[in-house]
């Protein structure tokens, strides 16, 4: 496939968060909706209707959100989901698919599926109750009738051609399932789970494509063993990144990001990538003084050690939330969210306008 071709859903993808004004996409691109699918890291509450212990609507989550509330977003304030439809124009935040709540607008304008806890391995959602993205692609199938409904054949076909359709997930398989409980090392080796991960994710893709989806982007895994809360369970005295762990998550980009090039090169009218969310949260984690953090090895939230969901319930945080890359012991704060976006925005806009005339 021609490399130009990739353009567009990159710029709608990488255009994800920033303060103030949003960003005038180059050309005639358009954007109409957002939809996101994953786990934690994007879950903007839909947790909050599951029966479940993964939850996290209650303080001190949401102590930087609009009117300082715990939505159930898995952070201090806003997460990637929220960012990435704010910084496009489309809406200050981006609802969760369950909100009973939900307006038309809110529909034909985009929505979030994504369950915390979940993965690509249904096992990972099953472990803790909450919904698989085999069950969250359920809910899109319902999502795209009440498109058609609300705006009929015309409003749906744009939805489902022009709108950013993004899927985050995958470390929990890693930290959880597989290296904790023993339901998938009985029968497979890490790179036989890879492989088994990767071939998930593969299908996911191919089903979004089947139902009409055309711009698709698929992160990787971020660095797993650097995690707060696996660098207290696996990092020993010193707390050291767990280097198992991250080799396993580079293992898996790089599989996956060979898949997805293979994917999107034999559909010739769709955009289907891998967006790299490892390397620059590592640098993050690693020089935290570079980005204007003071502490890059634990989170906000009580000690910052292990405190993650009902762990970090009305505990006290730190005097500065704005010092740390993390949150909690497995989600970054808002401002690493803003930080890390904004680095990957600059860097894509610098290299494609030197190599087409779209800038």
């Amino acid at each position: 496939m021609q490399a130009w071709k990739q353009i567009p859903f990159l710029i709608v993808l990488i255009v994800g968060v920033g303060v103030g004004a949003a960003r005038k996409l180059p050309g005639n691109l358009s954007v109409p909706a957002v939809v996101i699918f994953g786990d934690s890291i994007v879950d903007t509450g839909n947790n909050n209707f599951y029966t479940t212990i993964a939850k996290c609507n209650f303080p001190p989550y949401g102590q930087d959100f609009m009117g300082g509330n715990p939505t159930g977003r898995f952070s201090n304030g806003k997460v990637p989901s929220d960012l990435l439809v704010e910084e496009l124009g489309i809406k200050p935040l981006l609802p969760p698919y369950l909100d009973p709540s939900l307006s038309d607008e809110d529909l034909l304008t985009g929505v979030n599926f994504a369950a915390g806890a979940a993965g690509w391995d249904p096992i990972t959602a099953n472990l803790s109750a909450v919904k698989s993205l085999a069950d969250q692609l359920e809910m899109f199938k319902g999502y795209i009738e009440k498109v058609k409904k609300i705006g009929g054949e015309q409003t749906l076909s744009k939805l489902l051609n022009e709108s950013m359709v993004a899927v985050v997930t995958g470390s929990n398989d890693i930290s959880n399932t597989y290296f904790i409980t023993p339901f998938r090392r009985l029968h497979y080796d890490v790179p036989s789970y890879v492989e088994l991960l990767v071939s998930y994710a593969s299908s996911f893709v191919l089903d979004l494509y089947g139902l009409g989806v055309r711009r698709i982007g698929v992160t990787s895994l971020p660095p797993v063993g650097c995690l707060p809360s696996q660098r207290t369970l696996r990092g020993g005295l010193e707390r050291k990144c767990v280097d198992e762990y991250n080799e396993v998550a580079e293992l898996f980009n790089h599989k996956l990001s060979a898949q997805l090039l293979s994917i999107n090169a034999q559909l010739d009218d769709a955009y289907i990538f891998f967006i790299d969310i490892y390397t620059l949260p590592l640098d993050f984690i690693q020089n935290p003084l570079k980005y204007g953090f003071k502490i890059g090895d634990r989170g906000c939230c009580g000690s910052g050690t292990i405190e993650v969901t009902f762990l970090c319930k009305d505990v006290e945080t730190c005097e500065n939330v704005n010092d740390y890359v993390f949150w909690d012991s497995f989600h970054p704060t808002e401002k690493a969210y803003r930080i890390l976006i904004n680095e990957i925005i600059d860097q894509f806009l610098e290299n494609i306008c030197s190599t087409t005339e779209l800038c």
